[in-house]
């Protein structure tokens, strides 16, 4: 099991965690009465995209450091952000959290073009926390499991220097017999397997069931692309069968 997740009542005597929550007055008349097409169109200026580490304890610094996260997109990415550190801060999270999900439905093909992988994964968490509809908590947890799992595959990569040179035996052992992998899993048949095809079917089914399923979709089309590097892009260029491609 898990580490327990302390309770309300128990996150309450936390003192970080109310200091967290300092300048939130200023950060939150800042974001109280917004033109959402003015945000759209006006970009972040600045001279370098930088990527935060951690969070900084002070509210106002830490919405202002997320601004380089942005530098040449759409204000509104920031706002998004913005948003969900609020929310996740508890600086009137009902509020916010409302505001949130409206700016989801108002304008969801937008940010599904311009949000990158981790706001989208952010986005997720922030429903599946927050909002009481089950089926799109569920839906959406699919992204979440999915980049997670990712990230520990790649990040395991990383760490041991593993290489990714094919072996020619082993394409060969793939293609004609079963190899076992855990607990009754067994590999990937590279270039023919019909797995993730229907997986893709199944998925764009359960993300029917709700608008927003949509980000799900988005993501796993990201993950198909040359440029996101991961293994899902990897195999579809060693796919070889047509009727089993999954992208």
């Amino acid at each position: 099991m898990p580490v327990r997740k302390k309770s309300k009542f128990e996150q309450w005597f936390s003192f970080s965690r109310h200091q967290r929550r300092f300048g939130a007055d200023k950060v939150y008349a800042q974001f109280n009465d917004v033109d959402l097409d003015k945000l759209k169109t006006t970009r972040i200026e600045g001279t370098e995209l930088t990527y935060t580490h951690g969070s900084a304890k002070d509210l106002n610094e830490h919405i202002e450091q997320l601004k380089q996260e942005f530098v040449g997109q759409p204000q509104l990415n920031h706002y998004h952000a913005s948003l969900i550190v609020l929310i996740r801060r508890e600086v009137d999270s009902q509020n916010n959290y409302a505001k949130f999900k409206a700016l989801w439905l108002a304008e969801l093909d937008f940010l599904l073009r311009s949000l990158n992988i981790r706001w989208l994964i952010s986005a997720c968490d922030t429903f599946i926390d927050f909002d009481e509809d089950a089926c799109l908590k569920a839906t959406l947890m699919n992204a979440v499991v999915l980049i997670n799992t990712l990230k520990l595959q790649e990040t395991e990569r990383f760490l041991c220097d593993q290489s990714i040179t094919e072996n020619p035996k082993h394409q060969q052992h793939l293609q004609h017999q079963r190899y076992a992998l855990f607990d009754g899993t067994s590999a990937f048949a590279v270039g023919t397997d019909d797995t993730l095809r229907n997986m893709r079917w199944r998925l764009e089914k359960v993300c029917e069931i709700h608008p927003l399923g949509q980000i799900v979709i988005e993501i796993f089309d990201r993950l198909q692309r040359d440029e996101n590097n991961n293994v899902y892009s990897r195999f579809k260029q060693r796919h070889t069968r047509e009727k089993t491609r999954w992208w």
